[in-house]
C-alpha cells in the first residue's frame, strides 16, 4: 500500500493539495483528477457527513491525489471509520498537548503501535491483505497546530512517535494570538509563530503543513512548509462565479478571501 505524499516527503519534495468542503462525489472526482498531490475531505467545518465522505473517497480513488480526511475532533471512533473508508491520512484539529498527539497516533495505528480496531471493510476491497504493519506505515498522521497552547507544547508534540506532519490552521492560530481570522502576514506575532513552527519541525524531522491560498503558496514554500493546501472547492466556486458576475453584472469581488 503506497502513500504518494509520504513517498514524496521521504524524497525531500513538497506537496500541494486542495480542500473539499462540499458534499459531492462528482466534485471530488474532478478534484482527484486535476493533478494535486492530495485532496482533503473536510468533515470538521465543511458540510460533509460520513456517508458522503465514503462516496467522495471512492471518487478520489479514480484520480491520483492522495485522499486525506480532516475529522471533526480527536476521537478514535470517527478516525477509525475514515481510515476504514479509505483515507490515507488523517488531519486532527486542535491538538494542544503531547498527550492529545499520542491519542491521535494511537487511533491511526494498529497494535502494538496503537489501538485501532481491525475491520477495513471498504479499504480492504481496494487493498487485499490490508492490515498491519503495512497499513501503519502507509497512514499519514497529521495533528493541527492552531493555538497558543499548541505552540507552547510544540517541541513535545513533535517528539511523539508516529507523527508524520503537523498542519497549521491560520485562522484559529490568528484568533488564539489575538488577531483577526484573516491573512496576517506582516503581523509580527503571526510571522514569528509560522517561523517557529517551521524551525521546530525541521529540528524534529517532521513535515510542516499549512492551509493557504493560491497567491500565498509560493511564499509558504519559501518559508519552509512542505505541505500546502492551495485552495478548496468552495473557494474556487465562489471566486469563479464572483469573477463572472463582476465582469457581467457587477457582483461581489471575493478574490481576496482565503479562509
Amino acid at each position: 500500500m503506497d502513500n504518494k505524499i509520504k513517498t514524496m516527503w521521504a524524497q525531500g519534495q513538497h506537496v500541494v493539495g486542495v480542500w473539499l468542503s462540499l458534499p459531492d462525489s462528482l466534485t471530488a472526482e474532478m478534484v482527484g483528477q486535476a493533478g494535486f498531490d492530495y485532496a482533503c475531505i473536510d468533515t470538521q467545518h465543511g458540510v460533509v457527513d460520513y456517508q458522503v465522505a465514503v462516496t467522495m473517497l471512492q471518487a478520489l480513488d479514480l484520480g491520483s491525489s492522495t485522499p486525506l480526511v480532516r475529522v471533526p475532533w480527536n476521537e478514535p471512533g470517527i478516525i477509525a471509520k475514515m481510515l476504514d473508508a479509505g483515507a490515507q491520512g488523517i488531519i486532527i484539529p486542535m491538538v494542544n498537548s503531547p498527550q492529545e498527539a499520542m491519542a491521535a497516533v494511537s487511533a491511526c495505528r494498529y497494535p502494538p503501535e496503537g489501538a485501532r480496531s481491525f475491520g477495513p471493510l471498504r479499504v480492504g476491497l481496494r487493498n487485499p491483505g490490508y492490515g498491519p504493519p503495512d497499513a501503519n506505515d502507509a497512514i499519514a498522521v497529521i495533528p493541527m497546530i492552531e493555538t497558543v497552547a499548541a505552540l507552547d507544547a510544540l517541541d513535545e508534540i513533535l517528539a511523539v512517535p508516529g507523527i508524520d506532519a503537523v498542519y497549521v490552521g491560520p485562522a484559529d492560530l490568528s484568533i488564539s494570538l489575538g488577531l483577526s481570522p484573516k491573512n496576517n502576514d506582516g503581523e509580527k506575532l503571526f510571522d514569528d509563530a509560522l517561523e517557529r513552527i517551521v524551525e521546530c519541525c525541521n529540528n524534529a524531522g517532521i513535515i510542516a503543513g499549512i492551509h493557504s491560498a493560491p497567491d500565498l503558496v509560493e511564499r509558504r514554500l519559501e518559508q519552509g512548509f512542505s505541505m500546502v493546501t492551495a485552495t478548496g472547492d468552495s473557494n474556487v466556486l465562489k471566486t469563479g462565479l464572483s469573477d463572472v458576475a463582476m465582469r457581467l453584472v457587477g457582483g461581489r469581488d471575493l478574490s481576496g478571501e482565503i479562509y
